[in-house]
């Protein structure tokens, strides 16, 4: 049996769930990606919940693509981003689903709690308009041009 295509050869877009409740970032990282040099496909989660019932294909997510990296904020409602990370690597069918986590926060205690959950990387989101789009397309560069990937299943 053939392991599927990279994710990024030209056969498929990167799929991508930005899980983040601020219209504003999210617009933000939704442009800062699409001028990328990689094809990619964005999808959006507005809060824990949502991006748990996207990743586990329930309800209207049914036919969701299962995302090659999650974009993650912390303080969101309904469920926190330490909450889905959490029970992302708890379930066999999504820990291995790299994590990055996207956030405001700078707090010691955030980055180290996010790396203890198996976070791929941790991000401070700049509050600076130029200084967040660079951030991101600097992530988007190294995930996207650098990292190995495990076949999806």
């Amino acid at each position: 049996m053939n392991p599927p295509p990279d994710p990024r050869s030209a056969n498929r877009p990167i799929e991508i769930l930005l899980v983040e409740d601020n219209p504003d970032d999210v617009e933000l990282t939704v442009e800062a990606l699409r001028d990328s040099k990689v094809v990619n496909r964005i999808s959006v989660a507005r809060d824990g919940v949502e991006a748990l019932a996207f990743l586990r294909k329930e309800g209207p997510h049914a036919v969701a693509p299962t995302p090659d990296v999650v974009f993650l904020d912390l303080n969101m409602p309904r469920k926190n981003g330490r909450e889905v990370l959490k029970e992302m690597k708890q379930d066999p069918k999504l820990k291995a689903i790299p994590v990055v986590i996207l956030t405001t926060s700078s707090a010691d205690e955030d980055i180290l709690r996010s790396y203890d959950l198996q976070a791929a990387a941790y991000v401070v989101k700049p509050v600076d308009f130029n200084r967040f789009v660079s951030v991101v397309k600097a992530i988007d560069s190294f995930w996207f041009n650098a990292v190995s990937y495990l076949p999806r299943a």
